[in-house]
């Protein structure tokens, strides 16, 4: 059978929502994330949105197949209310019990809590989470590394905001929290943490199998605003002692103002590609090597860069903020989301700077789809979301912004294509898989993912994974997981068009 795309032209509509702001002073320039996952356990994710020095919010969501709707808290007691100093949050089950935790970005001291079901929460036992300092974190990922019960984290911070010589050249370092057994009751718990350093004034980080070699590394993004020269964008390998990949690994300096990453495999050949947001020029990095971590820039042609606003008429160079990966119209070809809002005044940046929905096409480009859709919103974009809100199979979109609403945008597409929802589960640690890597094969046709925690712009998603197929009709789709561990579950599924689960048994 020869692939086929469906024709759907992508239409979103605003959703209205109990109102929300990311605001604060020069701490809060930066952050703003976005924390969507499912702590009610109904299927359809809840929001949590950073408040910068204002309160952030837990947003419930109400809503039905035909309509996404959110409600404010109806709890008076969710161990969410007076966070303040918040810039971004990640969910992520870190004692593996199967309910979502929350892990909160500050300026200040950062905070973890538990997660207790109906989406309430409270602190976690002080030995089970490591300890922090007083930073600017604007930045988080975590993975599971072999043979370990708990997460290994990594925090990245911004500005050494004690340094009376700042803000420029200040960078502060950021930190890796490797576990531990403590020797006294065989359990495992954090030690004193990693510094990574030097440190780049991070805005994000993500750990992902780049090579596909069964082992996550750190990748991280920084912005040079602030570390000016000498800096640059950063690997880590995660080997029993961490250390920066280099030339001799085949790895070349990159500087730019980096604010997000994400990672999807775009070109079917199993290996993610990397897109890196920032002031001016986006990037796609794609690799040249399978055995050494060698990008090169895609080239201006493809439809990626997204340099300058596309509507409002400001020519300014744009800011690039969050990105994430999606298939908003089940056509079979992933597209990127990136919010898009200047720093503050800054006079060399368009004011008037819409998010954009690039959409990817048959022959691997991108063309523009933010105006026509109805999502190029002129605030000041910071975190943002790219997930079905309420498991109509297609993907809405989500920005919290700086000194004006969060805003949301129902996904009403007609005629979309195809789609299959894949979550995983397998016993013990890591009950979520963080780590697993996901193929989908339909005759000639490869689509890869991997389940990561991190990346995006101080917040991210942890919903199934989802996958537009376009027209398939009646055919079925192989399904391989690679699961942490290396092992493999391969499943054949004939219905589409629906939400499945996939689970390893020891």
């Amino acid at each position: 059978m020869a692939f086929s795309a469906a024709n759907a032209s992508p239409q979103f509509s605003v959703v209205p929502v109990p109102s929300h702001q990311y605001s604060g002073e020069w701490e809060f320039f930066v952050g703003g994330g976005l924390a969507v996952f499912d702590c009610n356990s109904d299927n359809n994710p809840e929001v949590f949105a950073a408040g910068g020095a204002g309160p952030s919010t837990l947003l419930i969501n109400t809503s039905t197949t035909e309509a996404v709707r959110f409600a404010t808290n109806p709890s008076a007691a969710s161990g969410l209310e007076d966070l303040t100093n918040v810039t971004g949050a990640y969910p992520l089950d870190i004692d593996s019990d199967g309910t979502l935790d929350l892990v909160i970005l500050r300026v200040g001291h950062n905070t973890i809590l538990q997660g207790q079901g109906d989406c309430q929460f409270a602190p976690f036992p002080e030995k089970q989470i490591p300890s922090f300092g007083d930073h600017w974190t604007t930045a988080f990922s975590a993975t599971w590394e072999q043979g370990q019960t708990l997460p290994t984290m990594a925090f990245g911070n911004y500005i050494d905001r004690f340094d009376p010589n700042g803000p420029f050249e200040t960078c502060d370092a950021s930190f890796l929290h490797r576990p531990n057994f403590d020797g006294q009751d065989g359990q495992q718990g954090y030690s004193a943490a990693l510094p990574l350093t030097p440190g780049y004034c991070t805005l994000s980080m993500l750990f992902s199998d780049w090579g596909r070699k069964g082992r996550a590394d750190l990748r991280v993004s920084n912005d040079r605003h602030y570390y000016i020269r000498g800096g640059s964008e950063q690997l880590w390998s995660m080997a029993a002692t961490p250390r920066l990949y280099g030339q001799a690994d085949g790895w070349r300096d990159y500087s730019l103002w980096g604010m997000g990453i994400a990672s999807r495999d775009l070109t079917g050949d199993g290996l993610p590609e990397i897109y890196l947001t920032s002031m001016g020029d986006q990037k796609l990095h794609s690799l040249t090597s399978t055995t050494e971590p060698s990008y090169e820039n895609a080239p201006y042609g493809k439809g990626i860069t997204a340099h300058r606003p596309y509507t409002g008429g400001d020519g300014r160079p744009s800011t690039g903020w969050h990105v994430a990966f999606g298939d908003v119209q089940n056509d079979g070809y992933d597209d990127i989301f990136v919010t898009k809002g200047n720093v503050e005044q800054m006079p060399v940046a368009a004011m008037q700077d819409p998010n954009n929905l690039l959409l990817g096409q048959q022959d691997g480009n991108f063309v523009e789809g933010g105006a026509e859709a109805g999502v190029a919103s002129m605030d000041r974009g910071r975190g943002g979301a790219m997930v079905d809100l309420n498991s109509d199979g297609l993907l809405d979109l989500l920005v919290n912004n700086r000194r004006a609403d969060l805003q949301i945008w129902q996904n009403t597409t007609a005629d979309a294509g195809d789609w299959l929802s894949l979550a995983l589960r397998q016993e013990g640690s890591n009950p979520f898989a963080i780590g697993a890597i996901v193929e989908l094969r339909i005759n000639d046709r490869l689509w890869t993912q991997e389940r990561t925690i991190g990346g995006g712009h101080a917040g991210g998603s942890h919903v199934p994974l989802h996958f537009g197929l376009g027209d398939l009709g009646d055919q079925s789709v192989e399904i391989t997981v690679i699961w942490p561990d290396q092992s493999q579950t391969i499943v054949t599924h004939d219905q589409l068009n629906t939400s499945i689960v996939v689970q390893k048994y020891n």
